[in-house]
């Protein structure tokens, strides 16, 4: 019942924690491809014969991660961030205690 009470925010849709009602396809972009090189890194990095796919898919993924840290503006592109940027940092880290970058 205070769910049927409580206005709508500002940003309407059905977009969590995206609360401006814009689009940021740049930041959107970043968060997803953060996202998806920490989670290669991550998956990667336990196969000791994968390290340099680990080493190096976290390391650019730290790289876009921190960058779009930087130009992000919702708390849901940067809760995502951060959650790639940990995967890739430690997807890199342990592909570079497997061998490192070559």
């Amino acid at each position: 019942m205070a769910q049927a009470m409580r206005p709508k925010s500002a940003g309407g849709g059905g977009s969590l924690f995206a609360t401006d009602g814009r689009s940021h396809p740049r930041e959107d972009s970043l968060m997803g491809i953060t996202l998806v090189l920490g989670f290669l890194a991550f998956a990667t990095c336990w196969i000791t014969s994968l390290h340099m796919l680990s080493s190096w898919s976290g390391l650019v993924g730290i790289v876009v991660g921190a960058y779009g840290q930087y130009v992000s503006v919702t708390t849901r592109e940067r809760f995502l961030i951060i959650l790639g940027l940990g995967a890739a940092g430690i997807g890199f880290f342990i592909g570079m205690n497997h061998g490192g970058l070559w």
